[in-house]
């Protein structure tokens, strides 16, 4: 099958794409993308299967060049976004402009396709925040621009619901390793500033607790759903909640040294629970996994680490 990947030179599309070439069931991918983010690691390092893939520059505002690319495609998974962490709340324009209109513009052409399956990564804001744990009969009570306009995004994509197999994934907050790094989001960026600056900084109280999902098991679940028969509609798709405090806990493990300041700690900041039992367990099984390792494993793919940084410090390795 043919597969067009939107955002597909992204943080979680340089991985899905390193997925699925290498899968047969696959025979051809494009990776449809605008590169807003200057990010070109998809297209270094290992070398991908050259006759499975292709890459198209283009935005998702673009309509004539998204039909002529959406020609022979079976499966389009709809990766493209302007993102941003769960409560940031600024460029209210920029996030509809992309992730509301740019959605609906792809819609738009899927219809007039011959399109088998869609697939939409939305995400778990679009529930605002709430202390109560939330499945898939909860009611959307977003918050913030982002979890505004992916909500709106899903009203398009909700027209497919009839058409064809379109399922909705509302994922927590992505984090782990990829080329193509994303350090704007809690645990990615508490990864940075523990190997490298051996110091966390922790707005509020640090009680509040947040929806994960490792971008391994992300990519596994899209993997999957190419193939497996999934009823069309709205998933969610979460792995864990950890309260902040929690996770400075397992960071302590790996970095015993680290140290934390908090930042206006007389705050309760927002929070986002979300039923890791989702509907979609019925029909794909998620990796096991354990956070600790996941994050030794992150800490083993940065190129030197805090040990090395502090030597620095002290005037080694630096000619003097």
């Amino acid at each position: 099958m043919n597969v067009l990947i939107t955002g597909g030179a992204g943080y979680i599309g340089t991985e899905l794409v390193r997925h699925l070439v290498s899968l047969p069931e696959v025979d051809y991918i494009v990776v449809y993308d605008n590169l807003s983010r200057s990010n070109y690691n998809l297209f270094i390092g290992n070398q991908l299967d050259t006759h499975k893939i292709r890459f198209v520059m283009g935005d998702l505002l673009d309509s004539r060049k998204l039909r002529k690319n959406l020609k022979g495609i079976d499966v389009v998974y709809h990766l493209a976004a302007k993102v941003t962490t769960p409560f940031d709340n600024t460029d209210s324009h920029f996030y509809e402009q992309v992730n509301h209109w740019g959605t609906a513009e792809l819609v738009y052409a899927v219809e007039e396709s011959n399109i088998a399956k869609f697939i939409f990564t939305s995400s778990s804001s679009v529930y605002g925040s709430s202390e109560e744990l939330l499945n898939e009969e909860s009611t959307p009570n977003p918050e913030t621009f982002y979890g505004v306009s992916k909500f709106r995004g899903e009203s398009h994509v909700n027209r497919l619901f009839d058409k064809m197999n379109a399922l909705t994934l509302r994922c927590g907050n992505v984090y782990g390793y990829s080329p193509s790094m994303r350090f704007d989001t809690v645990i990615n960026r508490f990864m940075f500033d523990a190997n490298f600056n051996n110091r966390l900084s922790i707005h509020g109280n640090g009680k509040q607790t947040r929806s994960f999902i490792h971008i391994d098991k992300l990519v596994s679940a899209l993997g999957q759903l190419l193939t497996q028969d999934v009823p069309a509609g709205i998933y969610n798709l979460t792995d864990k909640n950890i309260q902040v405090l929690d996770l400075i806990d397992v960071f302590k493990e790996i970095f015993p040294s680290l140290e934390f300041i908090f930042i206006n700690q007389h705050l309760s900041m927002k929070e986002i629970r979300i039923s890791p039992e989702t509907k979609l367990h019925q029909y794909i099984q998620l990796p096991d996994s354990n956070l600790k390792q996941e994050l030794i494993n992150f800490k083993e793919r940065f190129a030197f680490s805090s040990a090395d940084a502090a030597l620095q410090d002290k005037g080694y390795g630096q000619g003097i």
